[in-house]
């Protein structure tokens, strides 16, 4: 079983991806579903080995079933360093794949050469919520393949109509209850991956120095910068300025390592990071967009359709679902504002800053901590009392909807004293009559999240299945 892979040279080797003479390693067991173990497999292998260099971070788990409806799978993990490129990828990857392309029907395979690593087995060795949809990334055409990554589980369609259906779908599945995750190892390693550690000086370069030129924003953590690393991968780097004691920084690597095991297409996935140095550094995918709020009061106001919000508003409630119900530990963003949901080249939301205040404990509904939120997004139970429960991003992304469907900030003191309050401001005023149906059931549904009372607030399944019950309007 594989732990860890370490190397060191006196020559540069970020970029090699193999080394002659690697070998693949076939295990001794062999399949009792010869034939069908074998197909299966070989369509696994050749699925990552096309999926994994357009995936961001360059790791793909999936399985594969045997026979349809035999419930018997052959699981399969690809990954490559993040130091080669893509093509760098798919060409180690593709020598993996040939070096044990003979080992089926052994039960077991694998390779490791100097930049990527390939498995398959007959039992899982990974966890279900570490599996990832190949589908999107096996297509071919389009405008680049980084967009294909991007866009991999895009919600989309002809209509209104059809958004709705995935909405319904959507809710349907947050009302199932969180499951706790099965202890299992990846790599050979433990429960969960550790982030890949990032050299100071390789950042330094690769935001030139973290200079104002490359200066992306600033925000409650630290200040953000656009990178490019030596294979040429663009990244956003966040120096971070609230961990100062020895303590703090242990903490930080253990929250660092379950962040980095968060992957959902509506979550900004963190890369890796950098602990040795002057200031501690995340590194994040690059998001070309940059953040809802240029979009919605920025210089860009106006520019997003109405169906282009109606996708971000489900591509939200996709992501905090995940982060309160389907990660194996519940996590409460705590600061779900505008400037903190990016968008891709497709305008597909993405939620960042996640998990960099304190977890809330699985055996706990609340706690009581300091306020780390943003005023005017701020649920007041949390605000005034300082308690916490996921209910507070529930009432956060009501003010984020508000904001979407009226393209105005939560508070604005250039305003009027009439206007300077969104929440106060919207109970006044009608929507354009070509859209009153679909905003005024989304009001309703949104307000139920804004309710000053905490036992009260929507949830994602009840609000939401309420909200839905009404007429289907067309927004094209």
């Amino acid at each position: 079983m594989i732990n860890l892979f370490m190397r060191y040279e006196s020559n540069a080797f970020f970029d090699q991806t193999t080394l002659l003479g690697n070998k693949g390693v076939c295990g001794n067991k062999i399949s009792s579903q010869a034939n069908a173990f074998n197909s299966a497999t070989d369509g696994l292998l050749a699925d990552l080995v096309i999926a994994t260099p357009r995936i961001g971070g360059f790791f793909a788990a999936a399985k594969k079933e045997l026979i349809s409806g035999s419930n018997s799978f052959v699981y399969g993990v690809a990954q490559c360093a993040v130091t080669v490129s893509e093509a760098g990828c798919n060409d180690c990857l593709t020598v993996a794949h040939n070096n044990i392309q003979n080992c089926p029907p052994n039960a077991d395979g694998r390779a490791v050469d100097a930049g990527c690593f390939l498995r398959y087995s007959d039992t899982a060795f990974f966890l279900d919520n570490q599996t990832i949809d190949l589908t999107p990334f096996l297509r071919t055409g389009g405008s680049s393949s980084k967009k294909k990554i991007i866009i991999g589980g895009v919600v989309g369609g002809a209509g209104f109509i059809f958004a709705m259906v995935i909405f319904i779908i959507l809710f349907e599945v947050f009302r199932r209850k969180p499951k706790k995750a099965q202890r299992g190892d990846i790599l050979g390693a433990t429960e969960l991956r550790g982030p890949v550690t990032f050299g100071y000086n390789d950042l330094k370069s690769a935001t030139k120095n973290f200079s104002e030129e490359n200066k992306l924003g600033e925000g409650g953590f630290g200040d953000v910068y656009k990178g490019t690393l030596r294979n040429g991968k663009i990244v956003a780097v966040k120096k971070l300025t609230f961990i100062q004691s020895s303590r703090a920084k242990t903490d930080f690597e253990s929250e660092v390592k379950l962040i980095s095991n968060v992957h959902h297409r509506n979550l900004v996935r963190l890369l890796g990071c950098c602990s040795k140095s002057p200031e501690l550094l995340l590194v994040y995918e690059y998001m070309a967009n940059s953040s809802l709020d240029k979009f919605l009061y920025g210089d860009r106001r106006g520019s997003l359709n109405w169906k282009q919000r109606f996708d971000i508003i489900v591509g939200i409630a996709r992501g905090l679902a995940y982060l309160h119900n389907e990660f194996h530990a519940r996590i409460i963003h705590r600061d779900i504002k505008s400037s903190n949901i990016l968008l891709d080249e497709d305008f597909q939301p993405k939620i960042a800053d996640f998990g960099l205040a304190r977890l809330l404990p699985e055996d706990q509904s609340h706690l009581s901590t300091k306020f780390a939120g943003t005023l005017g997004y701020t649920a007041p139970e949390y605000a005034i009392h300082g308690q916490l429960s996921e209910k507070v991003d529930t009432y956060s992304f009501g003010v984020v909807i508000l904001e979407i469907i009226s393209g105005r900030k939560s508070n604005d003191m250039r305003l009027e004293p009439v206007s300077q309050y969104l929440l106060e401001w919207y109970e006044t005023i009608q929507p354009v009559e070509q859209y009153r149906d679909w905003v005024n059931y989304l009001s309703s549904f949104t307000f139920q999240m804004l309710s000053s009372t905490p036992k009260v607030y929507a949830t994602y399944s009840g609000g939401s299945r309420n909200f839905l019950q009404g007429e289907r309007v067309n927004i094209d």
